[in-house]
């Protein structure tokens, strides 16, 4: 397999972000009223686009889907501290490696571009990533392959040159649906039962494993 381009996810691939977004999804149902969630009830959506999060969770009407939107903005804004979203172990080093070798990153993401922006400024990590595919890029999110096909067409790249890694089935069903091999990883928001439902090419414990994936 000859692997010139990763495509990655960034909330529980890159950055743990887990605990960040559900304490501001819980605290924006709670604000607005709504029926409260369970932790592992709001974690489970994440990897969908923001609005969807709560659509798909709660029985609402489009105007309270905008309205959880606006709030959760709102508060995330207030609770993204400095200090609220560490890296996962060995990331960092796996990006420079992977980079020092010539493999161009990407990242295909749910989330903002302009949040993604300054996690990577924060994280300096920026240095390492080419290009940035995020909510508001795509007309179509994850599941579907837009993100990919709109990176693999940037790039100039093959999709059976490209690896599409991610923490979610969402992740591995977009990249398959782009005919690229897919890498899951354990340690996020979905469990390996789940991944393994979505059939990724690879499916790792630690992002260090990409080395191996990659510079075989």
């Amino acid at each position: 397999m000859n692997i010139n381009t990763i495509i990655l996810d960034f909330d529980g691939t890159m950055g743990d972000t887990q605990s960040l977004i559900v304490r501001t999804m819980q605290q924006t149902i709670q604000a607005l009223g709504l029926p409260p969630q369970s932790p592992e009830s709001c974690a489970a959506m994440i990897g969908r686009p923001l609005r969807e999060t709560f659509t798909e969770l709660i029985p609402m009407t489009e105007e309270m889907g905008d309205r959880c939107e606006q709030t959760y903005r709102q508060l995330f804004f207030q609770n993204n501290t400095p200090d609220a979203v560490p890296l996962f172990p060995h990331v960092r080093e796996t990006l420079a490696r992977l980079h020092q070798q010539g493999i161009t990153l990407t990242i295909a993401s749910s989330r903002s571009r302009e949040t993604l922006d300054e996690f990577l400024q924060r994280m300096q990590l920026n240095q390492f990533v080419s290009l940035i595919v995020g909510a508001d890029d795509v007309a179509q999110a994850k599941p579907h392959p837009e993100p990919v096909l709109k990176t693999l067409s940037h790039c100039g790249c093959k999709a059976e040159n490209a690896l599409v890694v991610g923490d979610t089935t969402f992740d591995i069903l977009m990249g398959n649906a782009a005919h690229c091999p897919t890498c899951a990883v354990t340690y996020g928001n979905h469990s390996r039962e789940q991944l393994l439902t979505a059939h990724p090419t690879f499916i790792i414990d630690d992002f260090a494993e990409l080395i191996d994936i990659v510079l075989q």
